[in-house]
């Protein structure tokens, strides 16, 4: 680990991702929760959006 400048607890946590998921990337190593609040965010953003769009929708119509 000196050899290459690691912390214990960095090592520990690959072995837990690769024995966990067999994967170091972020996306495959996300908790329940994680993944949820993600889908949530990524919802809230659409709905925020279409929202939006309906505030100028509605104006436009209104100036006819």
């Amino acid at each position: 680990m000196n050899e290459y400048d690691l912390t214990p607890s960095s090592l520990d946590r690959w072995i837990h991702q690769d024995e966990t998921s067999g994967s170091f990337k972020e996306k495959d190593n996300r908790s329940v929760e994680q993944q949820e609040l993600l889908a949530l965010q990524k919802e809230l953003k659409q709905l925020r959006m279409e929202n939006n769009i309906l505030k100028q929708a509605a104006l436009i119509k209104g100036r006819k």
